[in-house]
């Protein structure tokens, strides 16, 4: 039985960013959020890491991370294309977004032969989800999946808005439903909210309100239905939303609970996110590095 696959979603560009925020160095050494992120997983265990770009990016990636990182792990890279598309089916014209996470994740299915976990490139989750989560996929079924929820006041920049999913679970810690919320912030009150209209109205969203950060383990049988799902979503996205429309990964996680093919454990965590959503943030990721290293939860320098 192979070892759990991480599989880092890293095409995106970064536009509310200004450029490409996945590889902005946090420290003095040139260490950026995937180096951190990589050094949690190998200490947790994880062995092959398969980074999701875009094709054009990849030696811009292999320069920042993937050469040094490769001495320590197997690396390899797939590539998002929008034209990477079932049978049939076309880019409709003046479309430029990539499809979304799940599409992200589909990309690098070639290259994975059973468990795997998925994380963005420009979060950091903390070290306590990746062994979390690691452990987990040693030890799953093949339609056994988990995320690693995190408290909504542990997940938001105080620089803007957020995409978060916000999770429904039962008295056993099993995610009934997540729904992707695309704008969360803090209201005029500093309570927390998501917004639908643009800021007109809010929905209050408590303190501690579990929360996804796309920190997810996925049995092998979620190879399939990232295939399986993806003609049904293209096929209302292009009569609907053609141009922003997105594949979601919470979205395909849904629809094979309601099919009653899966389940997904959600593993509480209080770890603190980190992440670069708007350049603002990332003086106090910076700070965060910082102090992480002088209490000794990473060395000096990463990779030795």
């Amino acid at each position: 039985m192979s070892k759990p696959a991480l599989v880092i979603m890293a095409a995106g560009m970064g536009s509310r960013f200004g450029g490409m925020k996945q590889i902005e160095p946090l420290d003095e050494y040139g260490n950026i959020i995937m180096d951190f992120s990589m050094f949690d997983a190998h200490r947790a265990g994880f062995e092959k890491v398969i980074i999701v770009i875009k094709e054009e990016n990849e030696q811009q990636f292999r320069d920042v991370i993937g050469d040094h990182l490769a001495r320590h792990m197997d690396v390899s890279y797939a590539y998002q294309r929008l034209t990477d598309l079932p049978a049939g089916y076309a880019v409709p014209e003046g479309r430029t977004k990539p499809w979304g996470t799940a599409h992200a994740a589909l990309s690098a299915m070639d290259q994975v032969d059973g468990s795997f976990a998925v994380i963005n490139a420009d979060d950091y989750y903390g070290v306590d989800a990746y062994r979390s989560i690691y452990n987990f996929l040693c030890s799953n079924r093949p339609d056994e999946n988990a995320m690693v929820g995190y408290l909504l006041k542990n997940a938001v920049t105080e620089n803007g808005s957020v995409a978060r999913g916000v999770c429904v679970t039962d008295d056993k810690g099993y995610l009934v439903s997540v729904t992707e919320r695309t704008r969360i912030e803090r209201c005029g009150s500093g309570s927390l909210g998501f917004t639908e209209d643009g800021g007109k109205t809010y929905t209050h969203l408590d303190d501690d309100t579990i929360v996804s950060m796309n920190l997810w383990g996925f049995g092998a049988d979620m190879k399939n239905e990232l295939r399986d799902q993806f003609p049904a979503f293209l096929d209302k996205c292009l009569s609907g939303n053609p141009l922003k429309g997105e594949y979601f990964l919470p979205s395909v996680a849904s629809a094979q609970l309601e099919g009653g093919r899966g389940t997904v454990r959600v593993i509480p965590t209080h770890e603190t996110w980190y992440g670069v959503t708007y350049r603002e943030d990332l003086a106090s990721v910076q700070d965060a590095i910082k102090k992480m290293k002088s209490t000794g939860i990473y060395p000096e320098r990463l990779w030795r």
